[in-house]
């Protein structure tokens, strides 16, 4: 069962039973997994098959950062940042085990993780390496808004963690690249460090894009929504008709973002192997491990939904860019931090369907 939630925009209640849900969805919520796999075929077939149409993509963007995904990454959030309830957002921040958790998952034990992987998977391989290293850096700040949202996670919990992530993922990314790629190497006698040609303003920039822009307009929606028609109209007047836009927003994300790199993916498909797999193995460690802590410590089943897929989630758009921007278009890096989203969209598509079926066990032990 997968579903928008688009039937729950009026009150923060359970959802009905599964059997009820499922006879209601539209046909785009029904096969939401199979329109995702259509669209990162399209997206690789449009751009093998299409000459010039990566570079002609690629040019149209500002700062190092694409128009078209950001305008994807805007339309799909908006709707999801709209359903938010602002004035409930004290409600997540004083979650001290919420809180805390998040930022030792995605900034300690994440980079990490992947770290590891890196250097088990591809100690061979180093360009490959590093560009997996900057993907786990690079800490999940858009997609894993909708991907809470299938999972019918808290939103409340969502915005504020991913927020935090922002001024995190400002703060530490330079930090974290000089510890991970240059410093530690060496002190463990695994070869010359690499360093990161990346400012603190580039990555600001990336955040104000991906995540400024569309949190600003769901709070403004949000406000003045309820100002002029009240919380009940709202909620079940206004949202049901813009909640479906989120998931084109993502087909269309998903098209352009496949599109640009559907050439490289498919002239390398040994080395996309190679790369997945270390891939694999960091989301399902991450996402089973942090959701099982969720659990452990007594959190809802909303917010260790949340919890898991913030921690599961990569920055992919940030991590192709530093790749770009330090290494060239066509390094070995880079070709890392594009294999990210081709394994981590039907990845964390899967995860959802494991999430709402957990769901229930969550239920019934309550």
């Amino acid at each position: 069962m997968l579903m928008t939630r688009t039937e729950e925009a009026a009150t923060s209640a359970p959802a009905p039973a599964e059997h009820g849900v499922v006879a209601g969805l539209s046909t785009l919520d029904r096969y939401l997994a199979v329109w995702i796999l259509a669209a990162m075929a399209v997206g690789l077939g449009l751009g093998r098959l299409i000459p010039g149409l990566d570079d002609a993509l690629a040019k149209v963007e500002l700062g190092g950062i694409s128009l078209p995904i950001a305008l994807g990454l805007l339309i799909m959030m908006y709707p999801v940042l709209a359903k938010v309830r602002y004035d409930k957002l004290d409600a997540v921040t004083g979650d001290r085990k919420l809180m805390v958790s998040s930022l030792v998952i995605n900034w300690l034990i994440g980079p990490a993780v992947m770290f590891a992987l890196a250097w088990i998977f591809l100690a061979d391989l180093p360009e490959y390496r590093t560009g997996l290293i900057i993907v786990g850096l690079a800490r999940c700040i858009a997609m894993v808004i909708i991907w809470n949202d299938l999972a019918c996670g808290d939103r409340e919990a969502a915005a504020v963690l991913v927020a935090l992530n922002s001024v995190f993922q400002v703060l530490a990314f330079g930090l974290l690249g000089w510890f991970y790629l240059d410093l530690l190497p060496g002190r463990l006698g695994l070869g010359d460090g690499e360093h990161l040609d990346i400012s603190m303003g580039k990555i600001a920039l990336n955040v104000v894009i991906f995540l400024g822009v569309p949190l600003l307009a769901g709070f403004l929606t949000r406000r003045i929504g309820e100002q002029k028609l009240g919380r009940e109209r709202y909620e079940t007047d206004f949202l049901p008709k813009i909640g479906p836009w989120a998931l084109y927003g993502l087909l269309f994300t998903i098209v352009i973002l496949f599109a640009l790199q559907g050439k490289t993916i498919t002239s390398q498909p040994l080395d996309v192997v190679r790369i997945a797999l270390p891939l694999l193995v960091y989301f399902a460690v991450m996402w089973f491990g942090t959701f099982l802590l969720g659990k452990a410590i007594g959190l809802a089943y909303d917010r260790t939904a949340t919890l898991a897929f913030t921690a599961a989630g990569n920055n992919f758009e940030l991590a192709i860019a530093v790749a770009i921007a330090t290494f060239g278009v066509t390094s070995g890096q880079a070709l890392s931090g594009v294999v990210g989203p081709l394994i981590e969209v039907p990845v964390l598509v899967a995860l959802v369907y494991v999430s709402l079926a957990w769901r229930r066990k969550f239920a019934s032990a309550a």
